[in-house]
């Protein structure tokens, strides 16, 4: 194989032409008569049986030049990257130039390289400095959310519903004195004041006792879901069954050793505290490298190609539909759900993905700049700690993959220079 590489006008962008050998095309050709024969039906011969002669004169010559095109092409352009260590950022448009049996196959291949940006200032930028304190509030939601979690449930029956009441109820509801679709249960449990009803119907709930049955009136909102019933008036027969209240568990120190290894309430707060620092630090952390990451991709001068924009939109519109498939939904519903199109919807994600890109790039401007490197053992670590959380520990093929291992030290580089920008910046 002979390849000729050059720029086109166009910037990152090269122009492949290569030149495959007819032995090798024609090899191709016997592959995929060998591969087809069995479809084709010629008289006078049983199916499948025919000589690629007969076919290609019963066809026309061209009938496997196609496949045999495929064949070939893809292996060549592959090993035409390779060893010209282009980064290919977009799909090739191809256009043949020569091919035929007995002949050398030619074939241009046009695409997009992978860009390097041109780093402006990024050392001393200058980052507002991200702070969170841990209140007593804080502490004190965190201690509810656990009385919550610990809360029992008590039933009463010496008085009517009151707010805050889990209530068990029956209910019919009538538009127009018809019963209409989806508005009837037995045994449905209405927290009162949760407003998971239409509005006024569980204030009307209130004051009701058990077993008693009662009339309520309400006016469905007029942006309610269902068209049929928008602000259309309704009356609810509704039957009380059971009345129950959660009973919250007091805050002392028995809680505190109910619930946690603490023997105190005090010891649970500080505990609290302390979790709640160390989250808060995360979240500075994280937020700090975000500002850092958004004041150098500001001042990168790099010209994305149209190839890599679509590249970075197609995975992550693959992410959404994987997402979707936990919630057994498909791109199609969810599309239709939001009343958008495919095309639509990659629009809509583009500035993210440009955003996604430049922030890559300047990363790896930043790396090459800086010489940040990262040592074999460090790999082995990372690699160690990978393999023990994917249970491959003894699996020695992933432990001596090379895709695994540039992986991990892309990764690795990336999170190194996030610390040297950090380092580097001034936090005000």
């Amino acid at each position: 194989m002979n390849c000729k590489v050059e720029k086109t006008e166009n910037a990152n962008e090269v122009k492949l032409e290569l030149t495959v050998e007819a032995s090798k095309f024609d090899e191709a050709i016997k592959k995929v008569y060998f591969q087809s024969a069995k479809y084709f039906n010629i008289p006078g011969f049983r199916k499948g049986k025919a000589p690629i002669n007969i076919v290609e004169k019963y066809y026309g010559k061209e009938i496997f030049y196609e496949d045999a095109f495929n064949e070939v092409a893809q292996p060549a352009l592959e090993e035409a990257v390779k060893e010209n260590k282009l980064e290919i950022v977009s799909r090739p448009d191809i256009e043949v130039k020569q091919i035929g049996k007995g002949q050398d196959l030619i074939f241009t291949a046009v695409m997009q390289t992978k860009p390097e940006a041109k780093l402006g200032k990024y050392k001393g930028l200058e980052i507002k400095k991200v702070e969170y304190n841990v209140t007593d509030e804080d502490i004190n939601h965190e201690l509810e959310h656990m009385q919550e979690h610990n809360a029992r449930m008590v039933t009463i029956e010496d008085r009517p519903v009151e707010d805050g009441d889990i209530a068990t109820i029956d209910f019919e509801g009538f538009v127009d004195g018809k019963p209409f679709e989806g508005g009837k249960a037995e045994g449905h449990e209405l927290t009162i004041g949760s407003k998971t009803f239409i509005p006024g119907f569980e204030d009307q709930v209130i004051g009701m006792k058990i077993d008693e049955e009662k009339d309520i009136n309400v006016k469905f909102p007029d942006e309610y879901f269902s068209k049929d019933l928008a602000g259309k008036d309704a009356t609810f027969k509704v039957k009380v069954h059971e009345i129950k209240k959660k009973e919250l568990p007091t805050l002392d120190d028995e809680f505190a050793k109910d619930v946690s290894e603490f023997d105190t309430l005090a010891d649970l707060k500080e505990d609290i505290k302390k979790k709640q620092e160390k989250q808060n630090e995360e979240k500075a952390k994280y937020e700090t490298q975000e500002a850092v990451m958004k004041a150098i991709v500001e001042k990168i001068e790099v010209e994305i190609p149209t190839g890599m924009i679509e590249t970075e939109v197609e995975n992550m519109l693959k992410d959404i539909e994987q997402r979707l498939s936990y919630q057994g939904l498909k791109l199609n519903q969810y599309l239709q759900m939001l009343g958008k199109t495919e095309e639509e919807l990659k629009k809509e994600y583009e500035p993210q993905a440009i955003e996604g890109i430049k922030s890559r790039l300047a990363l790896e401007a930043v790396i090459k700049a800086e010489k940040i490197e990262v040592e074999d053992k460090e790999i082995d670590e990372k690699l160690k700690e990978m393999a023990k959380n994917y249970g491959k520990e003894n699996d020695e093929a992933f432990m001596k993959n090379e895709n695994v291992r540039n992986y991990i030290k892309e990764g690795m580089q990336s999170e190194k220079a996030i610390d040297f920008l950090v380092k580097n910046a001034k936090i005000k």
